[in-house]
């Protein structure tokens, strides 16, 4: 069973908790009013599919019921990291880091 670190409850609960949530970190258009139809796609479904680290959005729907965001390496499913939502992306070589451990 995958377990899923929730950093609002502070523990770790089977992903069955959890509910994901899309890509974390896409900004909303600044002026909304102003995008096209293929603007507006992309920002609604255009994603990256990326191989290995990936930051996404998860909601601890049978607890807190909180978003929080989270690295994943997408080929072991091993979760590398949680943190708050609001809180700044780990940079790059902090990833790295923990994806090497």
């Amino acid at each position: 069973m995958l377990l899923i670190h929730c950093p609002y409850c502070k523990e770790d609960l089977p992903e069955l908790e959890f509910s994901y949530a899309g890509e974390a970190h896409i900004a909303r258009p600044e002026n909304p009013a102003e995008l096209d139809d293929e603007a507006w796609r992309d920002f609604l479904f255009i994603r990256s599919n990326v191989r290995g680290i990936h930051l996404e959005r998860w909601r601890h729907i049978h607890g807190c019921a909180r978003f929080f965001n989270a690295a994943r390496n997408t080929v072991t499913d091993k979760f590398l990291l949680t943190y708050k939502s609001g809180e700044p992306r780990p940079s790059d070589d902090t990833l790295k880091e923990l994806a090497n451990d």
